[in-house]
C-alpha cells in the first residue's frame, strides 16, 4: 500500500488544506479523509443497528364496538379525528359536486389529518436505524437556509468576507451530513426491503431524491469560483459531450450552473422529498421481515406464498403502538444537526483553493503559455481538435456504436486559433504599432504560410529562455510569430488577456468556456490537479483540495475510469456514464427485480432492525391479534404502517396476515 502526501495552503482552527494523504490498493485509491467519511457512516449505521433503542409503553390497539352486531372494528381516530370537517363531507349536495370539495375529499381519503401529523407509530419502528430519515431532513434544511444567507451576499462575498466564508463552511458541512445520512437512510430502507407492500413508489421517490441531491451538490461546486469547481468543470465537460448533454449544458458557464444549484434543482428536490414523505404517509412504514426464508408451518406453491406475503405486507397494521411526536423528533434532529454543523464549520472550516486564471498561469509558468498558445495558433491543441460542441474536429469524439455528441452537432463553436490569439491580438494591436505589422504581416500570408510559421515557433519554443521577463526563443523560420506572441505574453500578465476572453461573451461575463479550454489545453493546470490528487486515474472525482471529505457517493462513477481496459479506452467517458446509469436504473428497479429484491431476506441484516419484535406472535391480520404487551413485545407492533389503525372501522377480513 501506497501513502501520497500533497501540499497545503491553510485555514481553519484544525488545518484541512494540510497536505492530503491517500491509500492506494491495486486499482483503488482513497484520501484518507474519505476514508474517515465513509468509515464514520458505517459506524453509524453499525450503532444504529445494534444500540438498544428507548422503551416506551406499548399500547393496544384501539377498537370500537358495531352498535348493529356489537363485532370489534378498529378505529381511525388515534391521532386524528372522523367527523365531517375532517373527512371533507358537506351537508349541501351542491356543495359535494364542486372541484373543490371533490378534490378535499379525495386528498382526505388518502391522507387523513392522522396519517399526516400522527401520535401513534408501529411498536416494532424501535430501531435508531428510523431515525435518519427526519436527521436527512434536518440537515437539508440547514443546507436550504445557509444557501440563502450565501445568496443574501451574492455568489462570490464568501471568497473575501469571514461571515461569508463562515456560512459557506456551514454550508459545506450541512451538505456531507445530508448526503451521509441521506446514504445511511437509503441502506437501511434496502435492508428492510422497504418497497414491500406497494411501497415501490416511496422506494423510487427516495433513490429519485438522492440522484436529485448528487445533482445538487454538483452544481454547487461547479458555483464556488474556486480551483476546485474549475476542474471539476473542465473534467465533466467530456463525459456530458461524450453523451450530447454537453449541447446544451454548459459546466464551464457558471452562469447557467449557479442558476441550476440555487434555482432549478432545489425545487425539483423538494418537490421530489416532498412526494417521498406523503407517500411514506400514505403508505406507512414497511412490515417486519420474517426471520426465516420460510415460515414455520407455511404451505402451498410458491407462487401462493409469495402472494400470501405479498398480502401481507401491504395489509394495515393491527398491532400494538407506541406514541410518535413528530414534531418533537423533527426539532431534537434539526438542533442536533445545526450544533454539529456549527462545530464543524468552526473548527474545520472549508476549502478555498484560489482559482487558476491566465495571468497567474502566465506568470508562473510563461514557457508553458508560450508553447500552448503556439499550439492554439497552428491548429493541434486540444480545443482546436476536439470535435462537438466546439468545432468539426474528431480527436475527443467517443463512440459506442454511435455518436450522440457528434448528432448534437456544433453548439458553441471556437475557432482556437482566432479566439485564443488573433482576436486579442487585434484588440492590442490598434494602440501598438509594432503588433499591429507583425499582425498584418501574419494575416496577408497564405493558409499553408501561417501554419508552417506556428509549426516552426512550436517547435523552437520548447528551448525557450527569459531575458528579464522577455522571451527569447532560438531562431527559426517563423516569421511574425515570436512578435505576436511575445505581444500575447504581455497581455496575459497584465490580465488584459482574461478580460478579453470572457468580453468576447455578451451580457453579464459569466461563461468561462473560453478561459477554461485555454487553461486546459495547457500542462500548467493539469499538473496542479495531479498535484492535488483530483485527476480521473486518482478518484478524483471523490475527492477534495488539500485535507477535506470529497463525495464517497461517487465512487461507482469513478470506479470505471481506474478498471483496465476501461480506463485505456478512447470511450471511458461513454463508458462510465452508460455503466453508472445502467447501476442506478437497477437501484430505482430493485423492487421489481427478484434476486436483487431477495437479498434482505438471504442477509439477515434486518434482525438486527427488529430483533426485539417477536415475528411469530405478530397475529392474524383482520382480528387485531397482537403480540402480548411484555418486554420483548414492547416494540413490536403498528396499525395501518403509518401509526394509524385501520382508517375505515372496516369489518376485519380474517385474513391471514404475515410480518414478512
Amino acid at each position: 500500500m501506497r501513502v501520497l502526501s500533497l501540499i497545503p495552503t491553510g485555514s481553519g482552527p484544525i488545518n484541512m488544506d494540510q497536505p492530503g494523504t491517500f491509500l492506494h490498493w491495486s486499482i483503488f485509491t482513497v484520501s484518507l479523509s474519505n476514508l474517515v467519511l465513509i468509515l464514520v457512516m458505517v459506524v453509524i449505521f453499525g450503532f444504529a443497528l445494534v444500540l438498544p433503542f428507548p422503551r416506551t409503553r406499548v399500547l393496544p390497539p384501539e377498537t370500537v364496538a358495531d352498535p348493529a352486531t356489537g363485532d370489534a372494528l378498529f378505529s381511525g381516530t388515534a391521532g386524528g379525528t372522523t367527523d365531517g370537517a375532517a373527512s371533507g363531507a358537506t351537508a349541501d349536495p351542491e356543495d359535494a359536486r364542486m372541484w373543490t370539495a371533490r378534490v378535499r375529499r379525495r386528498a382526505l381519503a388518502l391522507l387523513p389529518p392522522g396519517k399526516l401529523l400522527p401520535d401513534r407509530q408501529p411498536a416494532y419502528v424501535a430501531s435508531w436505524v428510523y431515525v435518519f430519515g427526519v436527521a436527512s431532513l434536518a440537515a437539508l434544511g440547514v443546507a436550504i437556509v445557509s444557501g440563502v444567507v450565501i445568496a443574501l451576499g451574492g455568489p462570490d462575498w464568501w471568497h473575501y468576507n469571514a461571515v461569508g466564508h463562515f456560512f459557506n463552511s456551514l454550508h459545506l458541512w450541512s451538505v456531507e451530513l445530508f448526503m451521509a445520512l441521506i446514504v445511511i437512510h437509503l441502506w437501511g430502507k434496502f435492508w428492510m426491503a422497504a418497497w414491500r407492500g406497494r411501497r415501490f413508489w416511496t422506494w423510487i421517490t427516495g433513490v429519485v431524491a438522492f440522484m436529485a441531491s448528487v445533482v445538487e451538490c454538483f452544481t454547487g461546486y461547479l458555483s464556488q469560483q474556486n480551483f476546485d469547481s474549475q476542474w471539476i468543470s473542465t473534467s465533466a465537460k467530456d463525459a456530458f459531450n461524450s453523451v450530447g448533454i454537453g449541447a446544451f449544458w454548459n459546466a464551464m458557464n457558471f452562469g447557467q450552473m449557479l442558476l441550476w444549484h440555487v434555482v432549478l434543482v432545489p425545487i425539483a428536490l423538494v418537490a421530489i422529498v416532498g412526494g417521498h414523505i406523503l407517500l411514506v404517509r400514505v403508505r406507512g412504514v414497511s412490515h417486519p421481515l420474517p426471520a426465516r426464508l420460510r415460515e414455520p408451518g407455511a404451505t402451498g406453491s410458491r407462487r401462493e406464498r409469495r402472494r400470501s406475503r405479498a398480502a401481507g405486507d401491504a395489509a394495515p397494521w393491527r398491532g400494538p403502538t407506541r406514541r410518535y411526536d413528530i414534531l418533537k423528533e423533527g426539532t431534537i434532529a434539526s438542533v442536533i444537526v445545526l450544533a454539529a454543523t456549527l462545530a464543524l464549520a468552526g473548527i474545520l472550516s472549508s476549502p478555498d483553493d484560489p482559482s487558476v486564471t491566465v495571468q497567474s498561469w502566465s506568470r508562473v509558468a510563461p514557457a508553458d503559455f508560450l508553447a500552448t498558445a503556439a499550439t492554439e495558433l497552428n491548429g493541434t491543441s486540444e480545443t482546436a481538435t476536439y470535435g462537438p460542441p466546439y468545432n468539426n474536429g474528431t480527436d475527443d469524439v467517443q463512440r459506442l456504436l454511435f455518436s450522440p455528441q457528434q448528432a448534437a452537432g456544433v453548439t458553441q463553436p471556437i475557432d482556437a486559433a482566432q479566439v485564443f490569439v488573433l482576436s486579442p491580438l487585434a484588440t492590442l494591436a490598434h494602440t501598438t504599432p509594432a503588433l499591429a505589422s507583425a499582425l498584418a504581416t501574419y494575416q496577408r500570408a497564405p493558409a499553408s504560410q501561417q501554419k508552417s510559421w506556428a509549426d516552426n515557433y512550436a517547435s523552437a519554443v520548447t528551448h525557450v529562455k527569459f531575458v528579464g521577463g522577455a522571451p527569447v526563443v532560438p531562431p527559426a523560420n517563423d516569421g511574425p510569430v515570436p512578435t505576436m506572441l511575445a505581444y500575447e505574453l504581455d497581455m496575459a500578465r497584465s490580465g488584459a488577456l482574461d478580460t478579453d476572453l470572457l468580453a468576447q461573451r455578451q451580457f453579464y461575463g459569466t461563461d468561462f468556456t473560453k478561459p477554461l479550454l485555454f487553461l486546459e489545453d495547457g500542462a500548467y493546470f493539469a499538473n496542479k490537479a495531479t498535484a492535488m490528487h483530483l485527476t480521473g486515474t486518482q478518484w478524483g472525482v471523490m475527492n477534495e483540495t488539500g485535507s477535506y471529505p470529497g463525495q464517497p457517493w461517487l465512487w461507482l462513477y469513478t470506479l470505471w475510469y481506474q478498471v483496465p481496459g476501461f480506463s485505456s479506452s478512447a470511450n471511458v467517458d461513454m463508458i462510465a456514464i452508460y455503466l453508472t446509469g445502467a447501476a442506478t436504473i437497477l437501484l430505482l428497479l430493485i423492487p421489481f427485480i427478484p434476486g436483487l429484491r431477495d437479498i434482505p431476506r438471504v442477509i439477515p441484516v434486518h434482525r438486527l432492525i427488529w430483533r426485539r419484535w417477536p415475528v411469530a406472535a405478530a397475529g392474524p391480520a383482520g382480528t387485531g391479534g397482537a403480540p402480548s404487551a411484555g418486554p420483548s413485545g414492547a416494540d413490536g407492533a403498528a396499525r395501518d404502517g403509518s401509526g394509524q389503525p385501520g382508517s375505515r372501522g372496516e369489518r376485519p377480513s380474517g385474513s391471514p396476515h404475515r410480518t414478512g
